[in-house]
């Protein structure tokens, strides 16, 4: 199928759920052909590769999902309008620094390690109300969601973390500071997005089902 015949599918799939098209290491003739067929969000992994095609992409909202070190992160701050990949205190910290110094309010995600994987990077479950607490006084970054990565497993395993996601973010979605503002649920990838669907996702990141598989 085409990526155009594969948007269109999976689209009709989605309901009320956004679709973040996975570009990595996808051309950008292929990336527009996505955003034609309708793409709005598209997420890539690495702050150097997305510098190198960006400026040949169509308009649409730009997502890093990937690991941000902190020697990317003001790359990543001129670069995208949303990080979904925040890990740590201190990357979050550094980001609201760069961001002030472009004057920007950057919008970020917390992604929570929710297998509790010790090769995994994220945030434990039972962190997430302590980190709120630390970085309600920052200014130039706003929480808009969470992010996470099951442990792999099949798609029907990966239920009981997509619950476990859902109750976390129902919880932080009633928390109302200035900079926290939690709407986002990512989670759901191509192998599993339509569990993560089922159980609650507001958003999913979809690469090898809509490009075919990566040829690095």
């Amino acid at each position: 199928m085409t990526v155009d015949e594969n948007i269109k599918r999976i689209f009709n799939e989605l309901g009320r759920t956004k679709l973040v098209c996975v570009t990595k290491t996808i051309d950008t003739e292929r990336i527009n052909e996505s955003i034609r067929a309708g793409a709005t969000i598209i997420g890539e992994n690495r702050v150097q590769e997305f510098e190198d095609k960006c400026a040949d992409i169509l308009p649409c909202e730009r997502h890093l999902i990937g690991n941000l070190q902190t020697n990317k992160v003001k790359k990543a701050v001129h670069l995208f309008d949303v990080i979904q990949s925040v890990d740590s205190l201190k990357l979050i910290q550094d980001i609201d620094k760069k961001a002030k110094a472009i004057n920007k309010v950057q919008k970020v995600f917390l992604q929570v390690n929710i297998g509790n994987e010790p090769q995994k990077f994220g945030f434990g479950s039972d962190e997430i109300g302590q980190v709120i607490t630390q970085i309600q006084s920052l200014k130039n970054v706003h929480v808009k969601g969470l992010m996470c990565i099951p442990p792999f497993v099949s798609p029907e395993q990966t239920r009981s973390y997509f619950k476990k996601m859902k109750a976390l973010f129902d919880e932080l979605k009633q928390v109302d500071q200035d900079n926290i503002d939690i709407q986002e649920l990512s989670m759901g990838m191509s192998n599993d997005y339509r569990v993560a669907i089922e159980e609650g996702a507001t958003m999913v990141r979809v690469g090898s089902a809509i490009f075919g598989n990566r040829k690095y």
